[in-house]
């Protein structure tokens, strides 16, 4: 793609970015209806035309009109209360209390919207056909799979080039983080991150953790935003105005007119709050005509102190006989209890309600160990962070591709093959010592004490229990520590082909290092290395083990075994008997097959047959590490290699499909 399109639509207003893949650093706002942040409505006038923006509110000969229905649009896929997840902040609503029934369908309406803005993109020359482009396109981090993808299938319906739905509220950080104007202190994808969007009609909570956003039981969208504000100040201009009664009845017959009036109130409000200090001293008003009927009336919006202070902390039917203020802060109360992990560090507030100041003040009474910070343009930072992310995922495409390549390639299975003699020797390290104390000597001190007959019997029982042992739990273990410390060289090795593909998409060093898998308990993916060391393909190494162990710890037909102190010279002088009597073969099968009496057995010390085994430790190592080099199967190695190559491989493609590039 060359161009990712970042679309907002918000349930007040709305707005459109476009960001070029090369040569800009800043996505650009695009003007619809010639306003960067045009009004989230839609009108049909008498002869057909659809209007849209703020036109759409003025324009008096229209058969239909609509504001707000993207708040609606999850009442039109199931009943109201039901969360889009599994669970929701418990806001402190009521949601038995009485609901605004909307007029219409809120899917075709946010269909003929979608439609209006996009035939405005291609007309003003800033979206082309046919060239390489995506959108995407916002909603409530709270939504869950099912309604993300209903949203997406209007958009799509409607023709919008290749879409994608993302979280507002990720959209908003990925856009704190990409500008050069935010400054917060401190590296904020190593820190937990809250962000709270508060739009027009849904306060929206995300939990980001080291980048990613995190579930969290209590995210996701609180039936809380400005518009509740608009109401209010609606409903308190129409309390002081002389015409309240006739104004309430045209409000019933003509909702084109109720959300007519709404939007001025909604305007005013924004004035007055731009300059507070100033509107305190001076008069803020705004005065609507009403052509319903044959006579027109007059509806008087005013803003002051006072108003201004009910818009916060009015109770009101809608939530629960709760103001604002209560309601803001039960879900931030919610959302902190809801927090397993860290508590925020940072909050990042975005959304036109985030710029009053006491609403951050709000924030730092739940949150008082956060910082607490706010866009210097909250109404365009989730529209530039949809437009950044479609650039990273086309970063994470390609970064993608080159690890494919490089799969693809022989790189990977030649440094394996190149490191394999090493783990041959790392794993008779491993494995020698504990052999000898755990198999060989338990096996040794058996025959001393009787329950093993003859020495030739040790030979058969020794292999049957070392490789008993490898198979175990614990000779397991061994074998995955060994495969482990031999994967950090191998992991360096890769790394001189993993380093400048990650360099070359702005991916931490560590997101494909071996290493940091092997070590992080906190990563989800870890190298098996338990798996990647079969035993089963090194059985003739047990062969090795076992006929070295034996040969050093019963050396000379058992001679070595069993002469010691003055037993040895006794026994000494019996060997030496058989051989005149026998000869030295003839003698050896005869000791192997004699069984010794237990006498005999029981005075040689248990400390000389533990220090017998000590001492041939380095001597089991030597004569495998010979072995090996003298008798390993080249079909088996082969083998090994493009095991451990395709594991190594997979491991790769599973930390490539958990990368996201960074969102600074």
């Amino acid at each position: 793609m060359d161009k990712f399109y970042g679309f907002d639509l918000g349930d007040a207003e709305s707005a459109v970015t476009r960001l070029n893949k090369t040569g800009q650093e800043v996505p650009e706002v695009l003007k619809v209806q010639d306003v960067k942040n045009f009004v989230t409505a839609y009108a049909q006038r008498r002869d057909g035309e659809l209007l849209i923006g703020e036109s759409a509110c003025y324009e008096p000969d229209v058969v239909k009109r609509r504001l707000r229905f993207k708040s609606h649009f999850l009442s039109s896929l199931r009943p109201f209360g039901q969360a889009a997840g599994e669970t929701s902040v418990d806001s402190g609503v009521d949601k038995n209390a009485p609901q605004t029934l909307y007029p219409g369908n809120p899917q075709d309406d946010i269909r003929s919207f979608a439609a209006g803005v996009l035939g405005e993109l291609y007309l003003n020359g800033d979206l082309i056909r046919g060239e390489e482009q995506s959108f995407y396109i916002g909603c409530p981090a709270g939504w869950d799979k099912t309604a993300r993808e209903e949203y997406r299938q209007i958009f799509e319906r409607v023709g919008y080039p290749p879409l994608k739905i993302i979280s507002e509220s990720r959209a908003a950080l990925v856009s704190a983080c990409q500008s050069r104007h935010l400054q917060v202190g401190y590296d904020i994808l190593s820190k937990p991150v809250l962000v709270v969007d508060i739009g027009s009609s849904t306060t929206d909570f995300a939990y980001i953790m080291g980048g990613k956003e995190v579930d969290l039981k209590t995210c996701g969208e609180v039936s809380l935003g400005g518009g509740i504000m608009d109401e209010i100040l609606l409903e308190e201009s129409i309390e002081a105005s002389a015409g309240a009664q006739k104004i309430r009845k045209i409000f019933e017959e003509s909702e084109a007119w109720r959300t007519y009036c709404e939007f001025a109130a909604r305007r005013l409000k924004e004035k007055y709050f731009s300059d507070e200090a100033y509107w305190r001293e001076n008069d803020c008003i705004q005065s609507v005509t009403i052509r319903a009927q044959r006579l027109p009336v007059r509806l008087r919006l005013t803003m002051n102190e006072k108003i201004a202070d009910k818009l916060l902390n009015k109770k009101v039917e809608r939530l629960g006989s709760a103001s604002f203020h209560e309601v803001f802060l039960r879900s931030l109360r919610s959302v902190r209890e809801g927090i397993t992990e860290k508590q925020p560090e940072l909050i990042f507030m975005t959304g036109g309600v985030s710029k009053l100041p006491v609403v951050r003040e709000w924030c730092r009474e739940v949150f008082p160990e956060a910082v607490v910070i706010c866009g210097s343009e909250p109404e365009f930072s989730v529209a530039k962070g949809l437009a950044y992310c479609g650039r990273i995922d086309e970063e994470l495409r390609e970064f993608k591709d080159d690890i494919d390549q490089l799969i693809a390639s022989t790189t990977v299975e030649d440094i394996v093959g190149y490191h394999i003699g090493s783990l041959y020797r790392s794993t008779v390290d491993a494995i020698v010592e504990p052999i000898l104390e755990k198999v060989a000597f338990p096996i040794v001190e058996r025959w001393r004490e009787g329950s093993i007959d003859h020495l030739a019997d040790i030979d058969a029982i020794m292999e049957q229990e070392i490789d008993e042992f490898l198979h175990s739990d614990e000779g397991r273990i061994l074998l995955a520590k060994a495969v482990g410390k031999w994967l950090q060289s191998v992991a360096y090795s890769l790394e001189e082909h993993t380093m400048p593909i990650c360099i070359r998409h702005n991916v931490p060093h560590s997101a494909l290092n071996l290493n940091s898998y092997l070590s992080l308990a906190d990563i989800d993916i870890h190298v098996e290395t338990k798996d990647l060391f079969a035993v089963e393909e090194v059985t003739w190494m047990i062969d090795a083990v076992v006929s070295i162990v034996v040969g050093l710890i019963c050396g000379g037909s058992g001679i070595a075994l069993i002469s010691s102190g003055l037993q040895g010279i006794l026994i000494g002088m019996i060997v030496s008997v058989m051989i005149l009597a026998l000869g030295k073969d003839q003698m050896q099968s005869v000791i192997l097959r004699m069984k010794i009496p237990k006498l005999v057995r029981k005075a040689m010390p248990k400390s000389y047959l533990k220090s017998r085994i000590d001492r041939i430790s380095s001597e089991v190592k030597e004569s495998l590490y010979q072995k090996l080099e003298q008798e390993k199967n080249e079909e088996i190695t082969g083998r090994l290699v493009k095991e451990i190559s395709e594991q190594i491989e997979n491991c790769l493609i599973r930390m490539a499909e958990i990368v996201e590039i960074p969102l600074g």
